[in-house]
């Protein structure tokens, strides 16, 4: 009896590992066409925030693929889960994505910074799938904070998620935000700090030190868990812990490399915004080619 136990247990726990495995390989092989298709689109449209959109789209990827109870057919339901893009200029990672889970087809992107075209530079309800109109900065916390308590108050069991860029945390708006949700105890709300490290104008660190982060939104009552946000797998950990602590709302310290998957674009601050030339795309794309 007790041997046929042990071999149950280990053909179960082979599986979860191979099941793991398997999520892992896919995550990792979407994160790579994700690359792909930012560095496509921006290079066709010659405009775009590719820095911050490399370093973010393996955050959305775990989100998109394994965390969000939300889809096409869903996105009107009362119960869906929220996603609001805070760092709106990283809109590219978010296009898609969403254009990946079947939002609108993949094609709208050709029209990416066109005149008359809806795929703008910043994210707007005009785009089926996203939630809210945002970009300018201190906005996407306070706006996930109001619709996680909205959650609370009409007893529902959805979720917020809001992904902010290290830059944008100087913006007194969080802060209030911040003290707001905590005030409250929205613990179906979580922000994902993208901790690259570099704004267009410098070094967070230079152009205005929000450090120590975590001792700050603790200190704020928030819980709080340091990631890697280019490991698909730390990632898919961290969120399935949520909430960090009942009763509080969690942050993700997410630290990501800015333009993250290309060799030259990696942790240089003149790729917050910059195209590729065509010599410099077709480098990338070589990089970002599937393994053989």
């Amino acid at each position: 009896m007790e041997a046929t136990k042990d071999v149950t247990l280990t053909l179960h726990n082979s599986l979860l590992t191979d099941d793991s495995s398997l999520i892992t390989h896919h995550l990792s092989l979407k994160s790579r066409e994700y690359r792909r298709n930012i560095l496509k689109y921006i290079y066709k449209a010659k405009a775009g925030h590719t820095g911050g959109s490399l370093s973010c789209i393996d955050i959305l990827n775990v989100l998109y693929n394994e965390v969000l109870n939300v889809s096409p057919e869903t996105f009107t339901s009362p119960d869906r889960d929220r996603y609001i893009q805070s760092k709106g200029h990283c809109v590219e990672a978010l296009f898609v994505v969403l254009a990946d889970k079947g939002f609108f087809p993949e094609s709208d992107l050709e029209t990416l910074c066109k005149y008359q075209s809806h795929y703008i530079g910043h994210p707007t309800r005009k785009v089926n799938g996203v939630e809210q109109n945002t970009g300018a900065l201190g906005h996407g916390l306070p706006m996930s904070a109001g619709v996680a308590l909205a959650a609370k108050m009409d007893n529902r069991d959805y979720r917020v998620f809001t992904l902010m860029g290290d830059g944008e945390l100087p913006e007194g708006s969080n802060w209030e935000a911040a003290l707001t949700a905590a005030h409250y105890k929205l613990d179906n709300l979580c922000a994902i700090v993208d901790l690259n490290g570099l704004q267009i104008t410098g070094p967070t660190k230079d152009v205005c030190n929000t450090e120590p982060l975590d001792k700050k939104f603790e200190s704020f009552g928030w819980a709080v868990r340091h990631v890697d946000g280019n490991d698909v797998v730390a990632l898919k950990e961290a969120f399935d812990a949520l909430p960090f602590e009942k009763g509080k709302p969690s942050v993700m310290i997410a630290h990501t490399v800015k333009g993250k998957g290309v060799s030259f674009m990696e942790n240089e601050l003149k790729w917050h915004h910059g195209v590729p030339s065509e010599e410099q795309y077709k480098i990338a794309m070589q990089e970002l080619s599937p393994a053989p």
